[in-house]
């Protein structure tokens, strides 16, 4: 687990190392489905509390890294060429860092298909819902029942 005043240190000295500190800003966001962004009509880079608080130094230096690399690529690159030879550059691997499991260690409403495909939200489903995995399109066949769960 990371600590988050060192996580600000880390994003500070990138921006000035790589960034104009007089335009890019860095702050912690509230995501819990995403890692890091790269907001360009805000010229700010922010990274989820609730994931750096999970994540190890070195995951968290790559998904500074990683959206770094989007601010110096500018807003069209996407994670195309020009962005990937960036990236390199400044010394992120490719790892994908994130991949969606703090929703299932944090939502707190849990779904569940009638094949037991298990869905974790962080706000009740306003409307019946269907299992993807089982069909396409909405099948009452594949509801899925939702319920609350205590989350630490």
């Amino acid at each position: 687990m990371s600590d988050l005043d060192q996580v600000r240190m880390w994003a500070q000295e990138l921006i000035e190392l790589h960034l104009d500190p007089r335009v890019w800003t860095f702050g912690f966001d509230h995501a819990k489905m995403r890692a890091g962004l790269c907001d360009f009509g805000k010229k700010r880079i922010s990274l989820s509390r609730y994931l750096a608080a999970r994540y190890d130094d070195d995951e968290v230096k790559q998904v500074l890294l990683h959206e770094v690399a989007h601010a110096l690529a500018g807003a069209r690159a996407g994670h195309g060429a020009k962005w990937r030879a960036i990236a390199r550059d400044l010394g992120y691997d490719g790892s994908r860092t994130h991949d969606g499991s703090a929703a299932s260690d944090l939502a707190p409403i849990v779904g569940v298909c009638p094949a037991g495909h298990e869905f974790y939200r962080f706000r009740v489903a306003t409307r019946p819902l269907s299992c993807g995995r089982c069909g396409r399109g909405f099948n009452r066949d594949n509801l899925i029942t939702w319920h609350r769960r205590d989350v630490a």
